[in-house]
């Protein structure tokens, strides 16, 4: 059964003006909203000390590049799977690999053995794809079509709280620790544990998009099925799509630059306890950043092209002016250790550069992710575009955290963050002047398919 853009209201779903009805796209954001604040954001804080909380870096760039290795073929593929096996499924099983992770750390912290984390690491890479691309699927379609800005927002709020929250766990576990320690102690570990747990069960809260209603009485998509034959030629296809393509510079760069910035700006430059203090900050400043950028995206003209272009200018502007800062940063920068109680002024300027590296991140991401949303409402297509943007962004990043491994200078690493950034925002505007219409009422229709029955597929959404 192939899958229709939104038409008019269904019977049996009048319109509602209400917001908090369970099946209401505003409740099921907020609900995708925590289970990542669980899960990917508690992995954010635990990224965000540098070297997963460890003296040595290692173990934590080995584990991460298995991570982002798996994570750039199933982040591809994730789109697929989901229109398979629907969101209970693919969240599930993408959720429960966080859990593994954060252990094989607290596993690490007594007998330094790095097989466990990088294995730990793979496996977790194939389900950050699948829940990564549920979750682009969601959050591109769901909205209304002159919302997504909002809600993307919305989204991206609660679930950076999880790296506040992430990030207060090891400063006051750690705050009364020697300044000079550098490995954090089991608890932190465990905090994470928990909370990775409870987002687990979470994922089983959301509904599939047939079941999801508008204020307006229209479902977010009537797709009920698809199969792997379908998927797999659809997926293929993406990598001739004109679309996609502009979008892969982006793509890559958007977690290539976290390597410089937790290894070489909060790693090297702060105390243990002070590291926790600025994830804290760092991804409160994605809250700041995704709710600027969601308006500037969905209110600041009436035209939604004229809306994509000031965006991507916005964030061009502003990447330029703090990646600026953090050259002059990485010059004058000392070999000393910063904490935030005994540094004084000197503790001041590099917060406020990992501080802007938050808000930077956040329009970014998101500013990509409207992008991605305008282009089509439909599900069963936005799942794919966010599971490509998910794969080539994860290649990336499994290379950046090599590159890391292979002791390349904090300056090269800088240089080339910048440049990469820089080179992606030119082709975005393309993307925008040529793909994003006012409406997506014209959008190319999904591929027909006949639908098994449900006892022959076993799946429906």
């Amino acid at each position: 059964m192939g899958s229709t853009e939104s038409g008019p209201p269904i019977p049996g779903n009048p319109k509602s003006s209400s917001l908090f009805r369970y099946n209401s796209p505003f409740v099921q954001i907020i609900l995708i909203g925590l289970v990542c604040f669980c899960c990917p954001g508690m992995f954010n804080a635990l990224s965000g000390m540098g070297g997963g909380g460890q003296l040595n870096s290692t173990a934590s760039n080995n584990a991460l590049t298995a991570l982002y290795t798996t994570f750039a073929i199933f982040g591809i593929l994730g789109g697929g799977i989901y229109n398979i096996l629907g969101p209970h499924l693919t969240l599930f099983a993408g959720c429960s690999t966080y859990v593994l992770y954060a252990g094989s750390f607290l596993y690490y912290n007594h007998y330094q053995h790095q097989a466990f984390a990088i294995i730990a690491g793979a496996i977790l890479g194939i389900g950050a794809g699948l829940l990564w691309a549920a979750q682009g699927a969601i959050m591109t379609s769901y909205p209304p079509e002159n919302r997504k800005g909002t809600y993307i927002s919305i989204f991206w709020s609660i679930f950076n709280m999880g790296g506040v929250i992430g990030g207060l766990i090891p400063f006051i576990l750690n705050y009364h620790r020697d300044t000079d320690a550098a490995t954090v102690n089991d608890g932190t570990y465990i905090g994470f544990m928990v909370f990775m747990s409870i987002g687990t069960v979470l994922s089983l809260t959301i509904l599939p998009a047939s079941k999801v209603v508008r204020n307006d009485g229209t479902r977010c998509t009537n797709m009920l099925y698809s199969s792997v034959a379908i998927e797999l030629v659809e997926i293929l296809k993406l990598f001739c799509n004109w679309k996609m393509l502009l979008i892969i510079p982006a793509a890559w760069s958007s977690n290539f630059f976290y390597t410089y910035q937790f290894n070489h700006v909060n790693k090297i430059q702060f105390t243990l306890r002070t590291r926790g203090l600025n994830n804290v900050f760092y991804w409160g400043a994605q809250m700041l950043g995704s709710v600027g950028i969601g308006y500037v995206m969905d209110f600041s003209f009436k035209s939604r092209r004229k809306r994509g272009i000031v965006g991507v200018a916005v964030v061009a502007l502003l990447a330029s002016a703090i990646w600026g800062g953090a050259l002059a940063n990485q010059i004058k920068r000392h070999a000393e250790t910063l904490d935030f109680k005994d540094s004084g002024s000197r503790y001041a300027g590099p917060f406020v550069l990992y501080f802007s590296f938050g808000l930077l991140d956040a329009m970014f991401q998101s500013m990509v992710y409207w992008v991605i949303g305008a282009l089509a409402n439909d599900s069963e297509i936005l799942s794919r575009y966010a599971g490509f943007y998910k794969g080539i962004q994860s290649a990336g990043a499994a290379v950046a955290w090599q590159i890391d491994n292979q002791n390349v200078s904090s300056m090269s690493q800088l240089i080339v963050n910048w440049v990469l950034t820089t080179l992606s925002y030119p082709l975005l505007l393309v993307l925008v002047v040529l793909a994003v219409k006012e409406d997506n009422k014209t959008d190319e229709e999904p591929v027909k398919q006949v639908a098994p029955s449900s006892a022959e597929n076993g799946f429906a959404h």
